[in-house]
């Protein structure tokens, strides 16, 4: 028992309680030695009050109880899943959050997957106690009530990408007003489907208004092409026409210039120009006919009608072979 306490009076000497008490403070002031991600972002609480944010690196801040820190990983993208849940690679729906009604007064069942970063540490950290689990709560209900605002057709066939945007505003919203420091990156539908019982009669309907849509997809494309060949046609009838027209004035105005032209020809010396006239509109007539124009003197003589020409070509051809035999 003597020995005992000889050994703790030699153990509590000063420079071994200076030692201990050394290596304490040096612990106590290396625990505030702590290292930031590349992706993470430090919030350095004073008192438990926001002091300071820090980035990436190693950092430093005064020991617990005077400071504390915490880091968040601001670059992961986190995700969020509403009316399902995914377990070992297969979604199971959920049919609490997915079943609602629609502005048509149809039940349907919903199922939307939400991604989301952390934008504001701070807020992430103090602002609200649960922040994803309020995005949790904020997303269902932005999804009720985009679907109570809809009719089921618009929200399950072309109204569908106007559904997701809507529920991505009012979720940002409610997020920005809880203080949740969380930003919605992507707000998706994955299925919009009436409950079991009615689910094929629905189908039928949405392939209905997709064979719709295609057929009046074909007809705006025989629309495009139908106009303009029809406008084309059109203007080149058009062109004709004005063609036709100019060639129809000019030609009209010439005859009218030839006719007075013809009209002052004959003012100036009727007989001419009537035998002129009239030996044009014979050969206009008869082009190709043999023509004899007979003088005005020689009405009682007969001999320009004599075949003379017909007599010249026998004696002609008689008279070859006499010039060839007087030949030496």
């Amino acid at each position: 028992m003597d020995s005992l306490r000889e050994d703790l009076r030699r153990a509590l000497k000063p420079r071994m309680l200076f030692a201990l008490m050394g290596l304490a403070a040096a612990a106590w002031l290396g625990s505030g030695v702590y290292m930031v991600g590349p992706s993470e972002q430090g919030v350095v609480r004073r008192f438990g009050k926001e002091y300071a944010l820090t980035g990436s690196g190693l950092r430093y801040h005064l020991p617990w109880p005077i400071e504390s820190r915490d880091v968040v990983d601001v670059a992961r993208v986190r995700r969020a899943e509403i009316g399902f849940r995914t377990q070992m690679g297969r979604a199971e729906v959920i049919e609490e959050e997915a079943l609602m009604l629609t502005g048509d007064e149809n039940i349907v069942s919903c199922q939307l997957f939400v991604q989301y970063v952390i934008k504001e540490p701070a807020a992430f950290v103090f602002r609200a106690r649960d922040p994803e689990l309020v995005l949790r709560t904020a997303a269902e209900v932005a999804l009720r009530s985009a679907a109570g605002r809809n009719t089921i057709d618009f929200t399950m066939t072309d109204g569908r990408f106007q559904v997701q945007e809507q529920i991505k505003e009012q979720l940002q919203r409610l997020l920005d007003e809880y203080q949740t420091g969380l930003l919605v990156t992507e707000a998706r539908l994955l299925e919009v489907d009436p409950p079991q019982a009615v689910q094929d009669a629905f189908h039928d309907v949405v392939r209905a208004w997709e064979d719709r849509e295609r057929l009046l997809q074909e007809a705006r494309g025989f629309t495009e092409d139908i106009v303009p060949r029809s406008r084309g046609e059109a203007a080149e009838m058009v062109r004709k026409a004005e063609g036709y027209k100019e060639q129809r004035t000019i030609r009209a105005q010439g005859e009218a210039k030839r006719f007075l032209e013809v009209a002052a020809a004959y003012a100036a010396s009727p007989v001419v120009t009537r035998e002129r006239l009239y030996l044009e509109v014979i050969e206009r007539i008869l082009p190709n006919a043999e023509k004899i124009v007979l003088p005005s003197q020689s009405a009682g003589s007969v001999l320009p009608w004599l075949p003379l020409r017909a007599l010249q070509a026998p004696a002609a051809a008689s008279a070859s072979p006499q010039v060839k035999g007087v030949a030496p």
